[in-house]
């Protein structure tokens, strides 16, 4: 049995619980879900939902890196609202980070009852090292 190749960004909010930021399987990395926690003292972002949204995405992008990733390579990811009517806002956010020349990643977006920590949303994903 191999050991486990996991990916722990040091510019990223520590995980809130026993996880990686991210597990690589073969050529394709997972991305534990990011909250729009700030790195520096993790708690949550001000300015409500569009804020956590941003940082949930910085904090995904820096797991990327750690990993030699980028955007680019990203193939699906998940988005979790705590409230469905934030779909707008947090969907302009997201689009930010993405291009439509370069293409969208596959994507589902869901609410849920509860997020950890009390957390608006939330961002999970798969990348593709191959791509």
């Amino acid at each position: 049995m191999t050991k486990l190749k996991a990916v722990i960004a040091q510019n990223a909010p520590a995980a809130v619980g026993p996880y990686s930021h991210a597990c690589w399987a073969g050529e394709l990395l997972f991305v534990s879900g990011q909250l729009g926690l700030d790195p520096a003292t993790g708690a949550f972002v001000e300015g409500g939902v569009e804020a956590q949204a941003k940082q949930a995405m910085l904090n995904f992008a820096q797991i990327l890196k750690t990993a030699g990733l980028d955007w680019n390579q990203v193939v699906k990811t998940t988005i979790f609202l705590q409230d469905m009517a934030d779909f707008p806002a947090v969907n302009q956010v997201y689009a930010g980070f993405f291009s439509a020349e370069d293409g969208y990643p596959a994507r589902a977006c869901v609410e849920v009852a509860k997020l950890p920590l009390g957390g608006l949303v939330e961002v999970e994903g798969v990348a593709n090292a191959g791509r």
